[in-house]
């Protein structure tokens, strides 16, 4: 149990390295903080800074996942250890200690964690996260990704699931790994719901801001003017101290 409660500390660390931050950083002189969205993460780098920083960033964002599942089986770990070693990750990546406790969407970082532990169900989340690229709506797919986490571990023991999510799961392990895997998708939406209201949405009725942010992950409906709005130090200072990232 103590290197399990370790790992997870170790996990949560190693999720909270900001790697769009640092990179962005490093390579522009750009705090991606105060400038596109906002957000500490791969789709803001590319926007702002280069495509090819971004691709870097989403590789160590990817591989922060895949470490953290990788380690616990090392271990010997069961598979719901090793998925909750995965969302400690996921949980530094977006509450990074090392930013304030400010990061980003943990989108990759789950994609990490199925890349390890399911790659056939890893695609197919890809497939659907690319037919929302197409549409303009890439934060409904990947909230329908983490909603079928859950559900497709819950249907395992059908045959088609059963090939997709890569094993089986057994009658014990099935509910705590399911249990698992909704933590990962608990963790994506309250990160998208807890944040304090900004100017630009001052006025947007509280149920709609609900919505906006589950489904779209901002807001306001107009998401270009989202995307580009003006970013002031002052709300980058709130940021810092609630989490919020765009």
């Amino acid at each position: 149990m103590l290197g399990f409660a370790l790992l997870l500390v170790a996990a949560y660390l190693v999720g909270s390295i900001p790697a769009a931050y640092l990179l962005s950083r490093w390579t522009r002189g750009v705090d991606i903080r105060l400038v596109g969205s906002g957000n500490v993460g791969t789709t803001n780098v590319m926007t702002v800074v280069s495509k090819r920083v971004g691709i870097l960033v989403a590789i160590f964002d990817v591989g922060k996942g895949m470490l953290a599942v990788f380690v616990g089986d090392m271990m010997g770990l069961p598979l719901y250890q090793q998925v909750l070693a995965g969302a400690a990750a996921i949980a530094g990546h977006n509450w990074p200690v090392f930013l304030g406790f400010s990061g980003g969407r943990g989108v990759l970082t789950t994609l990490g964690i199925v890349l390890f532990l399911a790659p056939n169900l890893a695609i197919l989340l890809l497939l659907i996260a690319g037919i929302g690229r197409l549409f303009r709506q890439v934060a409904i797919a990947t909230v329908l990704d983490t909603v079928l986490l859950p559900v497709f571990s819950w249907l395992s023991h059908t045959a088609i699931i059963g090939w997709l999510f890569g094993r089986s799961l057994g009658t014990e392990e099935r509910l705590p790994v399911t249990l698992a895997y909704t933590g990962i998708f608990l963790i994506t939406a309250i990160r998208r719901l807890t944040a304090p209201r900004v100017p630009i949405s001052a006025t947007v009725p509280t149920r709609e801001l609900i919505l906006y942010r589950f489904f779209f992950d901002r807001d306001i409906k107009d998401r270009e003017a989202w995307v580009h709005r003006a970013i002031p130090k002052a709300e980058s200072g709130d940021r810092r101290k609630t989490g919020k990232t765009g």
